[in-house]
């Protein structure tokens, strides 16, 4: 089907409300909702947080659930289970709803498809696909742990021109421009939670948490701590700003070479329903992640600085052919002050 111009400027409304939801839903997919009668807006809302109504019970709730002849736009495909709120197919066919336009299907396995089944058994006309590809990108945390179950990585990674993240003893304060770092304060707020290695903790003694307080979001800290090093309680972690899990000896899968198992580690981040994960770690993290095909992005600020050749490297991951080098592809450059922002995906 050829969507109207109409259509598509009612679903790009909804993607944009999806995304107000990014700081409450927390497991759940962000999800908006516009509804048209005589293709004039009668009302417009997303999913707030998590465990509350959806989306499209929000918007129901404007017009006080009589929806005779509209048509509605969302964003992921309405639920058709009971979960912690009643199936939100069974609010829109009792509304009397006309025709729906779903952006993409819902990846849940409880959900997929089936949504728009029922809604078509009841005589209402769906549309499915209509800026799937923007759909997906704002899901694709929930996408990727409903379909694998584990999170999407994004690595964040602060280095100098020459690729350098620290020098030899460890010092790396800053490297980076004040305003690099404000930016990286938002993009910890888009992320449940945010993952290091002990060695980033005993040498760096992070806080791992969003400082911006307006953005009203405490992601989880994670470290993996392969030695069982993290004994000091009083480490900036241990702080009362967000709880903290570490993945140690004591309660996790070890390999031969006495390393935690990280595909294990995040399979469990992935159940306590994580969809979005920043890896904010050291060249050796970053190094064991890269090669075990486990970073889905990378954002890298560049700054305009040399810190030389005896400085830590960006990842440590010794090639020793040309033909093992591994490509990115550049999805975006901006920049931030000074400093380069690239974000790139992994061939």
């Amino acid at each position: 089907m050829a969507f109207t111009q109409q259509d598509t400027e009612c679903m790009s409304l909804a993607l944009k409300l999806s995304k107000l939801g990014q700081n409450g839903v927390g497991a759940n997919p962000m999800v908006g909702c516009v509804i048209t009668n005589d293709d004039k807006i009668v009302a417009k809302d997303f999913h707030h947080h998590f465990g509350k109504e959806h989306a499209e019970i929000n918007a129901l709730n404007q017009i006080n659930h009589k929806a005779d002849n509209c048509k509605v736009y969302i964003t992921l495909e309405p639920c058709s289970h009971q979960g912690k709120t009643p199936p939100c197919v069974n609010a829109l066919i009792s509304a009397g709803i006309q025709k729906v336009f779903v952006a993409t299907l819902d990846p849940n396995p409880l959900v997929s498809g089936n949504g728009v089944k029922l809604l078509r058994k009841n005589g209402i006309e769906v549309e499915v696909g209509l800026l799937e590809k923007d759909a997906i990108e704002i899901n694709r945390g929930f996408i990727k742990r409903m379909t694998t179950g584990f999170p999407f990585i994004t690595s964040k990674i602060a280095m100098s021109l020459d690729g350098r993240v620290a020098m030899k003893n460890g010092e790396s304060k800053w490297i980076t421009s004040e305003a690099s770092r404000n930016d990286v304060q938002l993009l910890r707020s888009q992320h449940q939670a945010i993952l290091t290695g002990s060695g980033t903790i005993l040498n760096d003694n992070p806080m791992m948490t969003v400082r911006n307080k307006k953005l009203n979001t405490s992601p989880l800290r994670v470290v993996i701590d392969s030695n069982n090093s993290i004994t000091d309680k009083s480490l900036n972690i241990f702080s009362s700003d967000s709880e903290t899990l570490i993945f140690n000896q004591s309660n996790s899968k070890v390999l031969n070479n006495g390393k935690i198992d990280l595909k294990t580690a995040l399979i469990k981040l992935g159940g306590l329903g994580i969809n979005n994960l920043l890896l904010e770690a050291g060249s050796g993290l970053n190094g064991a992640m890269l090669k075990a095909g486990l970073i889905d992005e990378f954002i890298i600020y560049t700054a305009p600085v040399i810190l030389g050749s005896d400085a830590q490297p960006m990842i440590e991951i010794p090639f020793l052919k040309m033909s093992e080098k591994i490509s990115l592809d550049i999805i975006a450059l901006t920049q931030v002050s000074n400093d380069l922002k690239i974000r790139a995906k992994p061939l």
